[in-house]
């Protein structure tokens, strides 16, 4: 059946599991479009994701089988679909600035090779240079096979050599300052050179979530394939029954493997 853009449709939430009416219009994706668990589109896509490529088709979390065998992190993943995803996997949500901790820029050996899937919504455009780092200790995270589900807001969708546009791109020794409500990072350089930024963009808060790239599509995957993983799938399709509507194809969620173990 096909939806024009004003059309009223019936979702059911895969994260409460609430009935819903909405307008396709309105199904953005970060604006809070479940009556209940407050949910997005880009939120209830990382659930979509998961359970198709654990269980092979998009599934609501109350209808995950409750598998403990499966393993797996999400790095400051939304508490709404967290909890709920740790009642029917081994699944631990990490923080970078509290326990339980995660730094993917520096990761614990012993953890390599242990997790069928990482989570990392809206992470990775925060993470300090050299973000190659993170994708690379996201892989190593992983066993043979193993899922990573991964969204940031990026530009030029199936545009090819499009690269990341880095807001500080010698950033070394930082600080961020306030004065009468107005942020500037001052950077000291390893050539030594004082840097300062005004105009900041923080994600969330200032002073907690401070934007440090803008990807592209192309520089994701990239990344993605320097970093070892292979098979990426970008979910721009449309699943209608769980309110997920991808109009635009800039900044929809994917998922990428790490490669079978050959027997």
């Amino acid at each position: 059946m096909r939806h024009t853009p004003n059309a009223p449709i019936v979702f059911h939430c895969n994260i409460c599991d609430r009935e819903n009416h909405a307008d396709l219009h309105k199904l953005t994706r970060d604006d809070p479009s479940c009556s209940k668990c407050g949910s997005s589109v880009r939120l209830r896509s990382i659930v979509q994701i998961l359970t198709t490529e654990l269980f092979g088709c998009s599934l609501r979390i109350s209808e995950i089988p409750r598998s403990p065998e499966l393993v797996g992190i999400g790095m400051s993943c939304w508490n709404g679909y967290a909890d709920r995803l740790a009642r029917h996997l081994r699944f631990r949500n990490t923080f970078y600035h509290q326990e339980p901790r995660l730094d993917i820029t520096r990761i614990d050996p012993a953890m390599e090779g242990s997790l069928d899937f990482v989570i990392a919504t809206d992470v990775f455009e925060h993470i300090v240079l050299p973000v190659s780092t993170a994708f690379e200790n996201t892989r190593k995270l992983l066993k043979p096979d193993g899922v990573f589900i991964f969204s940031v807001p990026f530009t030029h969708p199936g545009v090819e050599s499009q690269p990341v546009l880095e807001h500080f791109p010698e950033l070394h020794n930082y600080s961020i300052q306030e004065a009468d409500g107005h942020f500037r990072l001052k950077n000291t350089t390893r050539a030594g050179e004082v840097q300062y930024f005004d105009d900041l963009v923080f994600h969330g808060g200032p002073g907690t979530t401070l934007e440090m790239r803008l990807f592209s599509e192309w520089s994701i995957l990239t990344e993605m394939e320097n970093a070892g993983f292979h098979d990426v799938t970008i979910y721009s399709g449309s699943d209608l029954r769980h309110g997920i509507y991808w109009p635009e194809k800039w900044s929809v969620p994917m998922a990428a493997r790490t490669r079978p173990r050959h027997v």
